[in-house]
């Protein structure tokens, strides 16, 4: 094997593309396949996105609707019985923070958490997180625990 007959590997190389624009005699000069005059038939034509050929496009001609709050706080509820379903598993004792709610599983490290009234604690926890509804902390404080707001 020398330079003179080298090939590329079977398979590696394929070139099925039409030679357009090399003339008359092969059969694709002149337009070269893109047909006569206009936009499409001219080099660097790309069409803007959503673009309908001049109809009104959709994202026009539906209506606008709502509204967005760019300042709304979202936070991560977590109910009564969740919290007494972790202390019956045994996987909190007393104290709930933040890092113990990351580590089971219930909030990712940069959410808000809010402690939501559903179902019963019978344990006496303390607990810290951001907010909580006003029958959570009666519910926690009935229990004998303590309520902090980060």
């Amino acid at each position: 094997m020398d330079l003179s007959n080298l090939k590329p590997a079977k398979g590696s190389v394929k070139n099925n593309a039409k030679r357009v624009g090399r003339g008359e005699g092969s059969g694709k000069g002149g337009t070269s396949t893109r047909g006569h005059k206009g936009a499409k038939s001219r080099s660097g034509y790309s069409k803007k996105i959503g673009f309908e050929g001049g109809q009104m496009p959709l994202q026009r001609r539906v209506p606008k609707f709502g509204f967005n709050n760019r300042n709304r706080k979202e936070y991560q509820g977590i109910n009564l019985d969740t919290l007494q379903s972790l202390v019956d598993n045994g996987k909190i004792n007393d104290t709930v923070d933040i890092n113990v709610l990351i580590d089971q599983g219930l909030a990712d490290k940069n959410d808000l958490v809010k402690i939501l009234g559903r179902g019963e604690l019978k344990a006496k926890l303390k607990v810290s997180v951001h907010k909580f509804t006003a029958s959570a902390k009666e519910a926690i404080e009935a229990a004998g625990g303590e309520v902090a707001t980060l």
